[in-house]
């Protein structure tokens, strides 16, 4: 028997248990599904998973894509893996029926992915790229752009990328210089470098389809003068037939500590007199439109950081069960059996820990996740405005702290295994690789603390906060009539009260202080914010456990519900106290990073 991929009791406590995904099915948008379709789709995701991408994981982790100085050359395997997935439908999850998609909810969706994550990691990226670039064009695009573009990367004819980065300018997007002048036909020629494109360039697809941010001549400076254009690798024809290659070159690739089975591509565009490129919404709004992506691909990030941590976490338990070593203190006979590791408290320790990580994190990115959904499918527009609201202002929570505490959930898997941890002979130091690239891509942790201080807390008088607060204390009272968690719901409530304080002096002070010496510990606050939120999940689930243990079930469902509660008590014990410190240092305004001077260090 080997270590499994993920707990399936998990995704189902997850899916109809903490979030119910089986009422979604009364939706008009989703009443031609079931639990039944819902759980084939995962298992049919689990199948796939199992049969072509884990047998290939290792293999891919050692086969870098190479350049030859024309293409991209990679093992034929992946192509192999990512046709069978693509031919199970497994590519456009989320995508309308009538645009060959399963029309899934996005909840059911994560968990279909998490399966492809976990064994084939950033391999999976050129689907979800994809399948994140075709929502993009179908909610800006035109009908024509849409049939063109959208349809075949739907049906795994094209591939689709973001390209935004540019060497020069890195994450300050005001400052890109990719031009964009418009022809005579109402194109436009695109000319620039771009790097770090996630599948810039290879051979899976017949096409690939970038979404590239430029400057229109005579645009404002700064990020009000960027505009989005379609600019494929290959020109398409009138009757859907590829045309002649576009002016759009690989430059080189990027090789990753992790991520290795997707390419990282540096790109030059009009190299021979411009790419063609075609307009996407309006002039000078671009980055409004790429946020719709941006914003997909960042609770995509969290959810596949999250994923990792998830996997490592299996392996690692299991292992744990299986691998015998050393004593108990209390054990007197020097010549009694070794016991399995996890009966170590130390062991157990770590295992909580990366139980209290992983299984949090992927709590909250599924609730990124429903209220995407609910945003756009609820009953009523008084529920679609408040789970956008909510959901435009979680954001930065969604991506980063999955991607900030799943590497740490990985790096404790690889200590579980001890040395063997550090071998390639064991996937856990692969999965820490590939995770470790979660907190920088798509907005690095800095840029979300910044965004969550700045812009999301006083967005729309505080709307997103104060709803955010609402859910807490909401749980918070449903706990309070349980005895078993009375303790817990009172911490939780003190725990908002420090947030609250914390929230309210940092704000006075962006308005009479120094506001870059009160920013320079902002990360400490998404940290604290995101540690509150954890806190809230996982009394989510504890309420949900003790109410099910309440029912006297069958003794494994006892034993996954009391693991529950205890990765709950773990959680408030270990992790949550920790935003005291960090609360006196925001409100303290500790200026030790903002006073350290660059010829000092």
């Amino acid at each position: 028997m080997s270590a499994p991929i993920l707990s399936e009791r998990d995704i189902q406590f997850m899916l109809y248990e903490l979030f119910d995904a089986e009422k979604l099915i009364n939706r008009a948008r989703y009443a031609d599904h079931s639990i039944e379709t819902f759980n084939a789709a995962i298992n049919t995701a689990q199948q796939i998973a199992t049969k072509y991408f884990l047998p290939i994981r290792k293999k891919i982790d050692s086969n870098e894509p190479t350049f030859d100085g024309e293409k991209v050359i990679m093992i034929p395997e992946i192509k192999e893996a990512l046709d069978a997935a693509q031919a199970a439908g497994l590519g456009a999850t989320t995508a309308d029926f009538e645009l060959g998609g399963m029309q899934l909810p996005p909840i059911v969706a994560a968990m279909v992915s998490a399966y492809l994550t976990a064994t084939g990691s950033t391999t999976i990226g050129y689907m979800a790229l994809t399948s994140a670039n075709a929502s993009l064009i179908e909610a800006y695009g035109s009908p024509e752009q849409i049939k063109t573009w959208v349809e075949p990367m739907h049906a795994g004819r094209f591939a689709g990328t973001m390209a935004m980065t540019e060497p020069s300018s890195g994450s300050g997007l005001g400052d890109l210089t990719t031009s964009a002048v418009k022809a005579e036909d109402g194109s436009y020629r695109i000319t620039g470098n771009k790097i770090y494109i996630s599948g810039g360039d290879h051979d899976l697809n017949e096409n690939i389809v970038h979404l590239v941010l430029a400057r229109i001549k005579d645009a404002p400076r700064g990020t009000k003068g960027i505009s989005l254009f379609i600019v494929p690798k290959t020109l398409v024809n009138e009757d859907g037939s590829l045309g002649e290659r576009n002016d759009v070159v690989l430059a080189g690739l990027f090789h990753k500590m992790g991520g290795r089975g997707q390419t990282s591509c540096a790109l030059n565009f009009g190299e021979n007199g411009g790419a063609v490129g075609y307009l996407v919404g309006e002039e000078n709004r671009g980055l409004m439109c790429m946020f719709h992506m941006m914003n997909e691909a960042r609770i995509m990030v969290g959810t596949g950081a999250a994923t990792l941590a998830l996997t490592g976490y299996q392996y690692s338990l299991y292992y744990a069960k299986e691998r015998p070593q050393g004593r108990l203190p209390s054990s007197k006979d020097p010549l009694s059996a070794p016991v399995n590791i996890i009966e170590h408290a130390d062991v157990r320790r770590m295992l909580l820990a990366q139980k209290a990580y992983s299984e949090g994190a992927m709590a909250l990115c599924l609730f990124g996740a429903q209220l995407a959904d609910d945003s756009h499918t609820a009953d009523t527009e008084e529920a679609r405005k408040y789970a956008q609201t909510l959901l435009d202002f979680i954001t930065p929570i969604v991506k980063t702290w999955p991607s900030e505490y799943g590497p740490k959930a990985n790096d404790i898997a690889i200590q579980v295994l001890g040395g063997a941890g550090y071998t390639n002979d064991h996937p856990v130091e692969m999965f820490y690789r590939d995770n470790r690239l979660n907190p920088i891509h798509e907005g690095t942790t800095g840029i979300q603390s910044l965004d969550l201080l700045t812009r999301k807390v006083p967005m729309n008088n505080m709307a997103g906060y104060s709803l955010m607060l609402g859910e807490f204390q909401a749980t918070i009272d449903q706990a309070l009539k349980h005895t078993a968690l009375g303790a817990l719901a009172e911490q939780m409530a003190e725990s908002v009260a420090v947030l609250k304080s914390t929230t309210e002096f940092l704000l006075k002070s962006m308005l009479d202080k120094n506001i870059d010496m009160v920013l320079s510990n902002s990360v400490k606050y998404l940290e604290l914010f995101g540690n509150v939120v954890i806190g809230w999940l996982w009394l989510k689930q504890a309420i949900v456990a003790v109410e099910a243990l309440a029912k006297s079930p069958h003794e494994s469902d006892r034993s996954f519900y009391q693991g529950k509660v205890q990765a709950t008590r773990y959680f408030f014990s270990f992790e949550l106290p920790q935003i005291h410190v960090w609360s006196k240092i925001l409100t303290d305004l500790d200026s030790s990073c903002y006073d350290m001077q660059a010829d000092w260090f």
